[in-house]
């Protein structure tokens, strides 16, 4: 039996795309369709999804209610998920997408009700309490979990948009209660900590894959962290400066022909086909890594440094307030 995939923030631009290709390629797989407002009437992107899902008739879907932004929904929601797998009402896992994320640019920090920097804590921290409740649900013989990536966060390389490059303060602690930002800093800082979250994503990949393989029952799911390229369509964008915006628009207007030459703007439709892939797909069947779209490649340096990822393990075990009962993996609290 097809086992089930689950997606966070799955009325979000790229996901809506992944949600329509999945069903269209693989209707064998049950879809667990997270977002933070499960109302169609009360959010018009879940509205979108719920059309999306009724395409497809044949389709097995459940849109869940699921707020990263409070610690206690993300365990509430993978319990919730491992009865329904122990009962036998959803398959085993196939493919964890972790795909939501948040920033905050122009409108400076933002905390979310558990009083933690909400970029890093939708974007990074949740999905990882997220993945270790739920790993004794996977497919033991072929479950994957795929973090999703970013140009962004990578330190040795500059960002046109931002004067700061991401990185894991000397204090881990100002990763979810950073320090005020100063007058003339907040837009750049913003774009500073979604880059360090996505880094975050990358470094966890690497530290999740060495763990996974030293653990006899869970060594063949596998880990990978994939770049979908820029996103010139991105509801996202509309965080961004005005002339940007008008930039991303130009792109998006130059989009077909300008995908034949580069992977720094991609059409949403090819990033969520290749995102399809590396989730369920028989070529990606074991595989761990980086990559962007389906090509591998090289992901920041810092992040694979092995103690930097314990450094960030041990932080984030602590702020998810996790304990070795909630996780399967062996010497996770390690």
């Amino acid at each position: 039996m097809a086992g089930t995939v689950l997606i966070t923030g799955a009325n979000g631009t790229l996901a809506l795309e992944f949600v329509e290709a999945l069903l269209t390629l693989h209707p064998q797989y049950t879809l667990v369709a997270t977002v933070r407002n499960a109302s169609p009437e009360v959010d018009p992107n879940t509205a979108t999804l719920m059309q999306i899902s009724k395409k497809h008739p044949n389709a097995k879907v459940e849109v869940e209610e699921l707020d990263l932004g409070r610690l206690a929904d993300v365990r509430r929601f993978a319990e919730r998920v491992s009865k329904q797998i122990d009962l036998g009402e959803l398959p085993r896992i196939a493919a964890v997408v972790c795909n939501a994320s948040t920033w905050s640019l122009e409108a400076g920090q933002k905390f979310t009700s558990d009083g933690l920097e909400a970029t890093f804590q939708v974007t990074h921290l949740s999905h990882y309490l997220l993945v270790l409740k739920l790993l004794g649900c996977m497919d033991m013989s072929s479950g994957r979990i795929v973090m999703l990536g970013s140009i962004t966060h990578y330190p040795e390389k500059p960002n046109p948009l931002s004067a700061f490059r991401p990185e894991f303060p000397a204090d881990i602690e100002h990763l979810v209660r950073p320090l005020p930002d100063r007058t003339g800093e907040v837009h750049d800082r913003g774009y500073q900590r979604y880059g360090t979250a996505k880094l975050s994503n990358v470094t966890f990949m690497y530290d999740l894959n060495n763990r996974l393989e030293a653990d006899p029952s869970l060594s063949k799911v596998t880990v990978t962290a994939m770049d979908p390229g820029g996103l010139a369509t991105s509801r996202a964008q509309k965080e961004q400066k005005k002339s940007v915006q008008w930039m991303m628009a130009f792109i998006n207007l130059c989009m077909p022909v300008l995908k034949h030459f580069t992977k720094a703007f991609r059409p949403t439709s090819d990033s969520a086909r290749d995102l399809v892939a590396v989730s369920v797909e028989p070529e990606f069947q074991g595989k761990r890594g980086y990559y962007v779209g389906r090509k591998p490649d090289v992901s920041a340096e810092i992040s694979k440094d092995t103690a930097v990822q314990k450094r960030l393990w041990a932080a984030c075990w602590k702020w998810a307030g996790l304990t070795t009962e909630d996780t399967v993996l062996q010497n996770a609290a390690a």
